[in-house]
């Protein structure tokens, strides 16, 4: 659901059918958030570019780990309910919901992640508050100019993603429905999931 109209899959055609069938091929289902591009389908090409650019330098435990505070931190459900289940393959579901709850010293994290995760969450909250002391804390913990700014990096395009998506009202899918109720609540950080049926286009590919 979201506050613009969108199109329907079965009604779409041409490039955002196109868009469609990519986001159904990877979920299995065509995404909130991918109705919402069905106006500018080629922002979706463009967002997916990026990201892959971005990645390309960052370990995957680190992207999860940024990209997850990122969205936290800017309160949108569903890349922190997406990225919250991403990043339980790295760390353990009760460190994440720690994470979200800001209580690093239960996270299990590493000091260096806990600098990481304290700079992520201050450039996703008020880039221009952070400070040459920021960037030196985690050059103490052993991260390079370059890896700092990927990490800055990560947290940008997440901020990108987060604030068009709030933007125009998009809810977190039902696919979050089956996830444990106490990790679910703590990841649902901003708009509610929406509880419609997930929307697959009828004769997709497979």
């Amino acid at each position: 659901m979201a506050f613009i109209d969108t199109i329907a899959p079965n009604a779409a055609h041409g490039d955002v059918r196109a868009m469609y069938q990519r986001q159904q091929d990877r979920y299995g289902y065509v995404p909130n958030y991918a109705k919402a591009f069905c106006h500018r389908p080629e922002l979706m090409a463009l967002w997916a570019a990026l990201q892959a650019g971005i990645r390309r330098r960052v370990d995957a435990r680190r992207f999860e780990l940024v990209t997850f505070v990122a969205a936290n931190a800017r309160k949108n459900s569903g890349c922190t309910l997406a990225h919250g289940t991403l990043l339980a393959q790295h760390v353990s579901t009760h460190a994440v919901c720690a994470i979200a709850e800001h209580d690093l010293e239960r996270s299990t994290l590493s000091q260096a992640e806990a600098a990481m995760v304290h700079f992520a969450r201050k450039v996703a909250l008020d880039a221009s508050s952070v400070t040459a002391g920021d960037v030196q804390a985690l050059a103490q913990h052993g991260f390079s100019d370059a890896e700092i700014f990927d990490i800055a990096a990560v947290v940008a395009a997440r901020a990108f993603f987060t604030t068009l998506l709030d933007g125009v009202g998009v809810e977190p899918d039902n696919r979050f429905a089956d996830m444990d109720e106490s990790m679910r609540r703590a990841l649902t950080v901003g708009r509610p999931i929406d509880y419609r049926p997930l929307e697959v286009m009828a004769d997709a590919a497979g």
